[in-house]
């Protein structure tokens, strides 16, 4: 079992996250990867007992990728090192992970400390978890929590191109798309310890977020992304072609000709749209088949009974 923990500029949290982790996973080795810290981060993790590694591309999202290639686990614990999670509920969800076979268990994040859970996150998080739950599936409440159990079968097939804090979103979208066994479990969640800042800005994150759900559903979802944009096109070409027309079967004359090249152009890359949702939606359906086989090539978690041997021939 690992923990994960990404951090960056730490030094006033990590120390006691590290404690409180190996305290609650005794089992488990404790990974910090430091992000170009510029304060103690490193030396304080180092002697709180973790085993302390570097990425220096910056962003959460790369971080994470660097994560999941180097570390080999059963159960991987991925956890913010800004000491606002629970560290011990972390054998509440390894247990669910590992006794229900599941691949992702969620930790929602429950508070009442409004310094915690700022109005304004709460409502970008609800927000942006409702649009992702309506285009690709409702089973996640919390989609931006930063505290989760994975099996090993979900980090190693996960492809991890975000850079940033948009990495959540795509952890998300890669278990509802390859329509794994989650759950969520509701964990308490605290204000960040004095001397430690959060590094999430609310509106710019939050347009990186949203940026990535469009971008996601261009690449799991092109027929739709693809239909929504021909239904725009189409709808404006109808809108500048029909006076145009109109007027035709009046007069015999066409008076605004640019327009009628204009609605004429619109309908044509509307069409053109269309046929590229087509296309790629075939491609799509192709590479979910190949990423799936790859997930199915991995061990499930939890304990399974030995293989039934064949029979000797006689």
């Amino acid at each position: 079992m690992a923990v994960l923990i990404p951090c960056y500029n730490e030094e006033a949290a990590i120390g006691k996250v590290v404690q409180d982790f190996r305290a609650a996973l005794p089992d488990a080795i404790v990974y910090v990867y430091d992000n170009n810290s510029q304060d103690r981060t490193v030396e304080v993790a180092r002697a709180a007992g973790a085993v302390v590694r570097s990425e220096p591309l910056q962003g959460k999202g790369n971080v994470m990728r660097r994560m999941f290639a180097d570390i080999e686990a059963d159960v991987y614990v991925l956890v913010d090192g800004d000491d606002t999670y629970h560290a011990a509920s972390a054998p509440e969800l390894v247990k669910r992970l590992w006794d229900e076979q599941l691949d992702m268990v969620n930790g929602a994040r429950v508070t009442e400390i409004v310094a915690a859970y700022r109005p304004g996150h709460r409502f970008g998080n609800l927000v942006l978890t409702g649009m992702v739950a309506r285009i690709f599936g409702s089973r996640i409440a919390d989609m931006l929590s930063g505290y989760r159990v994975f099996s090993r079968r979900f980090v190693k097939s996960f492809p991890a191109l975000a850079s940033g804090f948009e990495t959540e979103t795509e952890l998300t979208v890669h278990a509802l798309e390859l329509r794994m066994p989650i759950a969520e479990v509701k964990t308490p969640y605290k204000d960040r310890p004095p001397g430690s800042h959060s590094k999430l800005n609310t509106i710019r994150d939050g347009i990186r977020i949203l940026r990535a759900i469009i971008m996601l559903v261009k690449e799991e979802r092109p027929l739709s992304f693809f239909s929504a944009a021909f239904g725009l096109l189409a709808l404006s070409s109808v809108i500048l072609g029909v006076p145009v027309i109109a007027t035709y079967f009046q007069t015999g004359l066409v008076p605004r000709f640019p327009t009628a090249l204009l609605a004429t152009g619109l309908m044509l890359l509307a069409f053109l749209s269309l046929t590229c949702g087509l296309i790629l939606d075939t491609v799509t359906h192709g590479r979910r088949e190949a990423k799936r086989m790859h997930y199915l090539s991995l061990r499930a978690p939890g304990i399974h009974p030995p293989l039934a041997q064949p029979d000797a021939p006689r």
